[in-house]
């Protein structure tokens, strides 16, 4: 089987292709720089780039996962929102175009996605059949998801991943750590706001699992099953770091530094549950945060 991969450069993106590597996918990365595919993975990627080439291998033997986006993290200027908006919906938009073009349809579609779409909710717990909510990335989840979902009409398997806080040497936990070595570890405002993390073996072990699994379509939360609010999260990392945890970083601090993004992403948050994921049959390698964190903390 061939894996299409956008984003295929990306914190997920990467340990993904090692994955799929590892149980024999033939693996092409959409990327404007091909040459970077040649020197991050070697021998065995191939990098093509958007405009040509690729478009001839969608088929009955290939999965195309859409992971492409422009990262959240930092200050949203009204340049930066459109940017985070774009860099999501076109590339979706461009994989229907080929779609279409070619006549030729993928055997399924992985279309990446946020526990973000369901906006904040406190500590209420959310499975994949809670509504969206109100803010900047909920409308961003629900139009990154709409962005491919033609495709289902064209008798394409469509699943939608909306992943949570990703753990790995990387990513939200390169951000997370250094305080805590510093002795000034906390949680974010109040600490309440839910965190609905997983383990980034888990993230691609499950993308995995739904590319290979023929029954699965429809939106998946790709969390693991005992998301805890802030404070808790923050007791375990200190725990694990051998380091106190009670340092809060308070709230007008945090807007006066990321303003909006501060609000929608570091003081609120969502208890998303993986419970279609778990229906489906995916069994979880690192269910338990403090097990989570000690296996890439170690």
């Amino acid at each position: 089987m061939r894996a299409i991969i956008t984003g295929g450069t990306g914190f997920i993106g990467r340990a993904l292709v090692a994955e799929l590597k590892e149980h024999d996918w033939e693996i092409v990365i959409l990327s404007r720089n091909p040459g970077r595919v040649a020197e991050a993975f070697g021998a065995g990627v191939i990098g093509m780039p958007w405009e040509n080439g690729w478009i001839d291998m969608l088929g009955p033997d290939t999965v195309v996962v859409n992971l492409a986006g422009e990262n959240i993290a930092g200050r949203w200027t009204s340049g930066r929102k459109k940017r985070i908006l774009a860099s999501r919906v076109e590339a979706g938009k461009a994989l229907v175009r080929a779609a279409k073009a070619t006549g030729q349809v993928p055997r399924a579609l992985i279309q990446a996605s946020a526990a973000g779409y369901y906006g904040p909710c406190g500590n209420t717990p959310l499975d994949e059949y809670a509504p969206s909510g109100t803010g900047f990335l909920a409308e961003v989840c629900r139009q990154w998801e709409a962005s491919t979902a033609v495709l289902e009409s064209m008798g394409v398997r469509r699943c939608t991943i909306r992943t949570g806080m990703v753990l790995g040497r990387g990513g939200a936990l390169k951000r997370l750590v250094p305080p805590f070595r510093f002795y000034l570890g906390g949680a974010p405002g109040s600490g309440f706001q839910g965190v609905s993390w997983i383990h980034l073996a888990d993230e691609v072990g499950a993308i995995r699992f739904l590319m290979e699994n023929e029954s699965a379509s429809g939106p998946y939360n790709l969390t693991a099953p005992g998301p805890v609010n802030f404070r808790k999260f923050a007791h375990v990392l200190g725990t694990v770091l051998e380091r106190p945890y009670k340092t809060p970083v308070p709230e007008f601090f945090l807007r006066l530094f990321f303003g909006e993004m501060a609000d929608e992403v570091l003081l609120s948050g969502q208890l998303a549950l993986p419970k279609r994921l778990s229906k489906a049959g995916y069994q979880f390698r690192f269910p338990d945060l403090e097990e989570a964190l000690r296996d890439l903390l170690r």
